[in-house]
């Protein structure tokens, strides 16, 4: 939102008040409360008929420091909050004549004392992060509305870049641009986006996130453009400056403060086949699909039934359509005996036409109206009604209906929709601000469904397919991209989105495979293939057509087949990686800024990515099979096609539909397996051990982990002249080391 006309002038509507000067502040615990009048004061007259700012500062843990701006105290300042953990960081206050330092960790803000100097320094170490000081703290009134709004200010330099902000389909590097948080169903080729998350990090290795669910909005160098500025309409602002040093640091210690992904079961990362969303389907067409994967040898591991499991006009109603699937439980049984899990397709709405919107509207259970009416749409569904989930009793009985379902042999669900949450006219049943909760609503939804799972499946079997999502939701994976198109720029604008919301510790996501709108050409959809099963979770899905490869084409069977059985060989490396998810939040798929921090030329990449912190994958954009990536500095060993390739630049080459960029980091020990069917098997057993030391004095190491995430070998691995060093610690001895690359280098035990 923008306050301003130029850099000199004010909107005419616009009355600011700044933070001008440093007046006063207190100190209580751990809290400091600074005052700053909105006029310099030259005398006791200047204290009179002025606003002032009271500014808190706090700190939740090490190196995360909150700033909380308030006008008017007074003013109701209700929830939804984040949930944020809270521990009890050692914090030092002191005070000069001219600066009040507020220290947690290495992290600290620099109050200006001096009169008319008005100005907040965050400071890592010596170096500074960004500040807040002339006319850029405000409240600001709008005569036109009669809404009022806090604004904040924070400095860019000069060769900063900001990225993040959920999962943004628009250009990967976010300066320039405006961005609203407002979750929406708007597909994936807009500005609007279905997880707003209010968390930027930048190249400097910070991130603020601001602590508001509602819609805040940010300009990130596009009102002033030395400035990141971002607003909230009401009497106060709170955000948290996140200082790890570097940005991967920096996205573990915001999801420290805002919770770690959950560790999804093994099987989940196989692939999975859906229904597809229109088209027409019963027993005998699902289980037409999965008997054709198998007679092609292409592996398959978890089925989705899309919302047609359910009669039309009844969603939900959380029962399977007998006209369609008249033996449900006897079906899924069948399924399971052939080593697939099952997934169905749910929503938070309940169609007027559903026996459950009587039984929901009549206890309580379905969002309301401030006159007492339940709110209803017509959109989506016929007179449809909302889950109130602030309700716990509303919450119990949605899990009860679901408990229903794992019993007959559901294994886990995809939770779509959760954006359309109305704000007009609306009492939630604890009171929360409408506004706020329209962004905060899956967190609830979701959160819902996955403790069910935990409850019900354990604590390591427990997995979502979630669209939308607010701050905090990556604690609930996995998450997918939305209704993408069936072409090469969907693809693109779908890794960016993906890239994008990594940067907020969304460390497991996935998207439509092939496209959901439109039907995909024989090309498209084999390279999306590639790309799909190279990213952390995997699923063929559509909209008005199946998505089972022999309907593009053989050849599309066989790339298939291929990239299946690679990620299946990968799991013990692709394991370990989600386990550190899991326990660090650094995300699975993570752009290159966030790998190669010193790396300038990462800093803007947003058509590859790192799988983990050892695989480079560059997915193919084009008919013509052209590739062009870059490589940080290093000699990369490409797994696919056992080409070597030196870093430090650019290369452009064209790959047939059997290959493409997976390139292996130097310095690395990769374990692969020694399955190909399944994602979900001893992966310490017969694993292969690939060491890559292409220099001289090179140093590796690597773990392998069972499916519980524990540690049961641990691979070490050093390169002295022509003779590589290896010692595996481990009770389980079956296992295979290969050197890779063009030398012929010897293997020895290491001391």
């Amino acid at each position: 939102m923008k306050f301003t006309s130029g850099y000199w002038l004010i909107r005419r509507e616009i009355t600011p008040l700044y933070a001008v000067e440093y007046a006063d502040h207190r100190t209580e615990g751990n809290v400091l409360t600074v005052y700053a009048p909105g006029k310099q004061i030259e005398g006791r007259g200047d204290t009179l008929n002025i606003g002032m700012l009271t500014i808190c500062l706090s700190s939740p843990m090490e190196d995360v420091i909150k700033v909380s701006i308030r006008h008017f105290e007074g003013a109701a300042y209700r929830g939804p909050f984040a949930e944020v953990r809270q521990t009890d960081p050692q914090v030092q206050i002191e005070e000069t004549d001219t600066q009040i330092i507020y220290r947690s960790g290495r992290t600290s803000a620099v109050i200006d004392k001096r009169p008319g100097s008005w100005g907040i320094r965050f400071l890592d170490g010596e170096r500074e992060l960004t500040e807040t000081s002339y006319r850029n703290m405000a409240y600001m009134q709008n005569s036109d509305t009669g809404r009022n709004y806090m604004v904040e200010q924070l400095a860019l330099d000069v060769d900063e870049s900001i990225y993040g902000l959920g999962e943004r389909f628009t250009p990967f590097v976010k300066n320039g641009q405006v961005v609203d948080m407002w979750n929406e169903d708007g597909g994936t080729a807009s500005e609007i986006a279905y997880k707003n998350i209010p968390f930027y990090i930048s190249n400097k290795g910070y991130g603020v996130l601001v602590d508001n669910e509602g819609d805040v909005s940010f300009e990130i160098a596009s009102e002033k453009v030395e400035r990141l500025q971002f607003s909230a309409e009401g009497e106060r602002l709170d955000y948290y400056v996140i200082n790890g040093s570097d940005p991967k640091q920096t996205v573990s210690r915001y999801t420290e403060l805002t919770g770690k992904p959950a560790l999804p079961p093994a099987w989940s990362f196989g692939l999975w086949l859906t229904t597809s969303f229109t088209t027409n389907y019963d027993e005998e067409t699902t289980s037409g699909f999965i008997q054709g994967m198998a007679d092609r040898d292409i592996p398959l591991h978890v089925f989705h039934f899309d919302c047609y499991w359910m009669e039309a006009y009844e969603w939900c109603n959380f029962t399977w359509d007998a006209k369609t699937f008249p033996e449900p439980k006897e079906m899924l049984k069948r399924y399971h005996d052939r080593g697939l899990k099952i997934c169905v397709w749910i929503n938070p709405y309940i169609g007027q036409k559903s026996p459950l919107f009587r039984e929901g509207m009549e206890h309580g259970y379905l969002l309301k109206k401030s006159n007492g009416d339940v709110w209803q749409s017509d959109l989506w569904q016929a007179g449809m009604g909302i889950v109130d989930f602030t309700n716990p009793a509303a919450a119990a009985w949605y899990q009860e209906k679901l408990k229903t379902l794992l019993d007959m042999g559901v294994d886990c669900f995809k939770t779509d929709f959760g954006e359309r949450i109305p704000v007009k006219d609306i009492v939630y049943y604890d009171g929360s601000d409408p506004v706020k909760m329209h962004n905060y609503y899956p967190f609830l939804y979701n959160k819902a469904v996955f403790e069910l799972l935990e409850q019900e499946r354990g604590v390591g079997e427990a997995v979502l397919f979630a669209r939308s999502a607010a701050v905090g939701g990556q604690q609930f994976p996995a998450h997918w991209g939305g209704d993408c198109t069936a072409s090469y720029p969907s693809m693109a604008e779908t890794l960016r989105a993906g890239l994008s919301l990594s940067c907020a510790g969304f460390a497991f996501w996935s998207h439509d495979m092939g496209g959901f709108e439109n039907t995909a050409s024989a090309d498209v959809y084999k390279r999306w293939c590639q790309f799909g099963m190279l990213s952390s979770h995997s699923r063929l899905h559509g909209s008005g057509s199946y998505r089972v490869p022999w309907l593009f084409d053989e050849e599309a069977c066989d790339v298939l087949r291929k990239f299946v059985k690679v990620k299946c060989a990968l799991m013990p490396y692709l394991y370990r990686q989600a386990v550190r998810a899991h326990q660090e939040g650094i995300p699975m798929m993570r752009p290159m800024f966030l790998e190669f921090p010193g790396d300038r030329t990462c800093e803007t990449l947003d058509r590859q990515y790192m799988l983990g912190d050892s695989l480079l994958v560059a997915p193919v954009f084009k008919e013509s099979g052209e590739v062009e990536y870059y490589l940080p500095e290093g000699t990369w060993y490409n797994l696919l096609t056992e080409a070597q390739a030196e870093g430090g630049r650019w290369h452009k080459e064209r790959f047939d539909y059997f290959s493409l960029p997976l390139m292996l980091r130097p310095g690395t020990i990769l374990p692969v397996g020694a399955h190909t069917e399944r994602p979900d098997y001893a992966f310490y057993e017969g694993v292969k051990l690939l060491v890559y030391l292409p220099e001289d004095r090179g140093k590796a190491q690597t773990e392998v982990t069972d499916q519980s995430g524990n540690v049961v070998m641990r691979v070490y691995a050093e390169r002295e002249g022509s003779t590589v060093k290896v010692r595996v610690d481990s009770e389980y001895r079956d296992y295979q080391i290969q050197v890779l690359g063009k030398e012929a280098l010897r293997v020895t035990e290491m001391e």
